[in-house]
């Protein structure tokens, strides 16, 4: 992962900065007297240190590269299979399952082996089997405040572990048949949850994927590239 280290322009801002607190002080004195110096210097030398140490750069060899990430928004969200447009999708959010279960998801059906991808940035929080879904594995969003859940997936893709942090378009996996989604229809079972805090990730509450993907504002635009 880059380490985070201070840009030379900060260094530079906080030197123009002191240099024209000091010049305001001095005019400050002159004409007002001592006690108006206070209100144009800062009140502690951690004031300019607030500004040294702000995060704006990483470090790329021996040269800074600029942060620049788009904030996170439900609107940009991504088809989560590779090859599927939004006119492919089918609204299955409310039909009945098994036992009296409502799906509070969709199904996204694809050929066997099709590449799984990431909604949106986001990092692995989960990555585990369970009878009903086969191989699942849950994307947190950036802020936190979202759960991406896929299932049945034929196998993960190599480095996708718990922990990890991943950009949109990533390959998380591919689509299969693994729980208990039928043998001859592979397909991406694919959840959206808001989080509930209580650090258990099923128990967020469903949102409906399918209007999130078919008004994406990414369907205006050329398709991302796959990464991975």
């Amino acid at each position: 992962m880059p380490t985070v280290r201070r840009a030379p322009f900060a260094a530079a801002l906080l030197l123009v900065l002191s240099a024209a607190a000091l010049a305001m002080a001095g005019f400050a004195n002159r004409v007002h007297g001592p006690a108006a110096v206070a209100a144009v210097l800062p009140a502690t030398p951690a004031d300019f240190a607030r500004v040294k140490a702000r995060p704006d750069t990483t470090e790329a060899g021996d040269d800074a590269v600029p942060v620049a990430r788009a904030a996170f928004s439900l609107d940009r969200l991504m088809i989560p299979v590779a090859g599927i447009g939004a006119h492919d999708l089918v609204d299955t959010y409310s039909a009945r399952r098994s036992g009296g279960r409502t799906h509070n998801a969709i199904d996204i059906l694809a050929p066997r082996g099709t590449p799984v991808l990431a909604a949106s940035d986001g990092t692995i929080v989960r990555r585990h089997a369970n009878r009903l879904g086969g191989k699942v594995l849950y994307l947190r969003s950036p802020d936190g405040r979202y759960d991406f859940y896929y299932a049945h997936l034929d196998g993960y893709a190599e480095g996708i572990e718990e922990g990890v942090e991943v950009r949109q378009g990533d390959v998380l996996g591919y689509v299969g048949t693994t729980g208990n989604a039928p043998p001859n229809t592979p397909h991406l079972h694919f959840q959206v949850l808001r989080t509930s805090g209580s650090g258990r990730f099923s128990h967020g509450s469903p949102v409906n994927p399918y209007p999130l993907l078919r008004r994406s504002a990414l369907n205006d635009e050329a398709l991302p590239r796959v990464r991975g």
